[in-house]
This record gives C-alpha cells, structure tokens and sequence, in this order.
C-alpha cells in the first residue's frame, strides 16, 4: 500500500539537504533515519561505554601521533 504524508516546508528542505544522492527517493532517506536509530545490541552497546571510558582516561592516540609513529 501506498501513501502520502504531509510535511512542513521546513522539514521538506531538511529531507533535501539529507539526499545521498539527486534521485534519492524521500522514503530512501526516511528510512536511513529509521535504521541509524534502530537500537544497537548489547555487545556493542558495552563497546561503545569501554571506549568512551578509555578515552576519559586518556587511553587514546590522535591522528597526528599515530601518522607521526607511522611516518605518514
């Protein structure tokens, strides 16, 4: 089944301005929301608190140590 929805003129050009791509279709870009918000499982949910964790602790490297290590 298909439908239509009624949406803002604001909300219309910030769907525009979240096309990957001119001939992305709006639902396309709908449905990247829908999935980025999905929620993520327990593993990496207690991946993402071990590293945030890390970095608080100062367990990390910066772009420029690691290109400087690596001669880049």
């Amino acid at each position: 089944m298909v439908t239509t929805i009624q949406v803002s003129e604001k909300l219309l050009g910030a769907l525009k301005q979240k096309k990957l791509y001119t001939k992305e279709s709006y639902e396309e870009v709908i449905w990247d929301f829908v999935e980025d918000s999905q929620e993520v499982n327990k593993e990496t949910r207690q991946e993402i608190e071990q590293a945030r964790a890390d970095i608080k602790a100062g367990k990390f490297y910066t772009h420029e140590q690691v290109k400087k290590r690596f001669g880049l």
